[in-house]
């Protein structure tokens, strides 16, 4: 299973199912990482924590213990298309 924090710098994907549990499964949820989501990874800081992608048309930072509760799949070179 992939997970959000396996993607690479400049490919999307598609959000299939979320991990985690309680409280940390709905503040990402709320952060608009719901499954069927495509996300795209824009940027990584250089320690490599946070993670930035962009979600439904917004940039969001996630560490990577949040991208690791995220399994995706679909992935793939280039930008998700906008919805």
């Amino acid at each position: 299973m992939t997970t959000l924090k396996d993607v690479r710098v400049g490919e999307s994907a598609t959000v299939t199912r979320l991990t985690g549990t309680g409280a940390l499964k709905r503040r990402i949820m709320d952060m608009g990482l719901t499954k069927g989501t495509g996300v795209y990874v824009r940027k990584v800081a250089p320690l490599g924590d946070p993670i930035e992608i962009t979600v439904r048309g917004y940039e969001l930072s996630i560490r990577k213990d949040e991208a690791a509760s995220v399994e995706v799949g679909n992935v793939a070179q280039g930008e998700v298309p906008a919805r």
